[in-house]
C-alpha cells in the first residue's frame, strides 16, 4: 500500500479558512494593487515631479489665532502630514508639506520651500542644519509628537486671512521650549477641489476593487466549500 499524499482534503470549515489565504490572497492581491496604482499618476500632490517621502497622521492642537483676543487652549486633532521633496538627494530642489484631515475635507493647507527660503528660516531660527536635512529634522519632529504627545506638542496657529504657522514644542518640565516653526498658507479653492476629487476617487477605486475581490473569493467558496458559504450567509 502506498504511502499517503501530504496534501490534505479540508474536512472542517476551519481547515478550509486555513489554507483559504493560499488560495485567493496570492491571486487577489496583485490584481487589487493594480486596481490601485493608477491611481498615483493623477495624484494633485505628485503634480510637478514631488515624490513622498513622509505620510503619517500626527496629532496637532489647533488654535484660532485672533488679533485682540489671548490664546486659548486649543482642540487636538489628527492631522494627516505628507512631506513631499522635488529633485534627487544630491540636488534638492524643493520640499512640500501638505496637511489635511478627515474630519473636514476642505481643510488644506501647503508649505513649500526651496534653498533660498530655507535659507531665510535658517537665519531667522538659527537652525544648525543644511537644507538637505530639513526633511529629516521635520520627519523626527513628527515622529516625537506621535510618540511622545506629552513631551512634544505640534502647536498650529490659524489666521483669518489663511495664513498658519506650526510650532513644535518640547515639554522640558519646568518650561516650554519652542525648537521650530513652519510657516503655512490656505490652498487656493481650486487645489482644495482636485484633492477632494482625487480622495473620493481612490476611495471609489478601492470599494470597487474590493467588491470585486469579494465576487471572486465568493465564487471559489462555493465551488470548494458550498456548505461554508451558506453558514457565512446566514451569520452575515
Amino acid at each position: 500500500m502506498g504511502s499517503r499524499s501530504a496534501f490534505k482534503i479540508p474536512e472542517t470549515s476551519a481547515d478550509f479558512m486555513l489554507g483559504g489565504p493560499n488560495t485567493f490572497e496570492s491571486l487577489q492581491h496583485s490584481s487589487l494593487s493594480s486596481d490601485m496604482s493608477f491611481l498615483d499618476d493623477i495624484d494633485p500632490s505628485l503634480a510637478g515631479g514631488y515624490r513622498v517621502v513622509y505620510d503619517r497622521e500626527t496629532p496637532f492642537e489647533l488654535r484660532i489665532q485672533t488679533d485682540n483676543a489671548p490664546q486659548q487652549v486649543g482642540t487636538l486633532e489628527a492631522i494627516k502630514v505628507k512631506i513631499l521633496l522635488l529633485g534627487d538627494e544630491n540636488d534638492l530642489k524643493a520640499l512640500k508639506i501638505e496637511l489635511s484631515t478627515e474630519s473636514d475635507l476642505f481643510f488644506y493647507y501647503t508649505h513649500i520651500c526651496d534653498l533660498e527660503g530655507f535659507q531665510i528660516v535658517q537665519e531667522q531660527q538659527k537652525l544648525m542644519v543644511d537644507f538637505a536635512d530639513y526633511a529629516n529634522v521635520l520627519v523626527r519632529m513628527l515622529n516625537n509628537c506621535i510618540k511622545e504627545p506629552h513631551n512634544h506638542i505640534a502647536v498650529y496657529l490659524m489666521q483669518s486671512d489663511g495664513r498658519a504657522r506650526l510650532d513644535f514644542i518640547q515639554n522640558m518640565e519646568y518650561k516650554f521650549v519652542e525648537l521650530l516653526s513652519v510657516d503655512f498658507a490656505r490652498a487656493p479653492e481650486e487645489i482644495v477641489r482636485q484633492h477632494i476629487t482625487f480622495r473620493y476617487n481612490t476611495i471609489k477605486s478601492r470599494v470597487s476593487a474590493l467588491q470585486s475581490r469579494l465576487h471572486e473569493v465568493n465564487n471559489i467558496v462555493k465551488v470548494k466549500n458550498p456548505s461554508l458559504l451558506l453558514q457565512v450567509q446566514r451569520t452575515c
